[in-house]
């Protein structure tokens, strides 16, 4: 597995728009199950309403998570991600 903390910068947190395109760019990934981590509590970054029921707000601090056969992939592209978009 392998996983990265991230402070989000946008002004809204993770709201509709980002999540959305975070869940389709983690489905990507196929068989690699990519996580997002609030305060303990984890969901799949690739379900949409559970990501956005994280209340994931400007500030918080998660951690984003990769596992399976293409996590090396899923891990740098998610990094991309956060740092483009949150």
């Amino acid at each position: 597995m392998k996983q990265f903390e991230y402070t989000i910068k946008d002004p809204l947190g993770i709201h509709a728009r980002p999540a959305g395109l975070l869940a389709k760019a983690a489905k990507a990934f196929g068989d690699t199950v990519v996580t997002v981590t609030k305060e303990g509590n984890t969901v799949k970054a690739s379900q949409l309403m559970k990501l956005m029921s994280l209340g994931v707000k400007t500030g918080n601090t998660v951690t984003i998570a990769a596992e399976g056969p293409a996590e090396d992939e899923a891990i740098a592209a998610m990094q991309k991600f956060f740092e483009e978009n949150l």
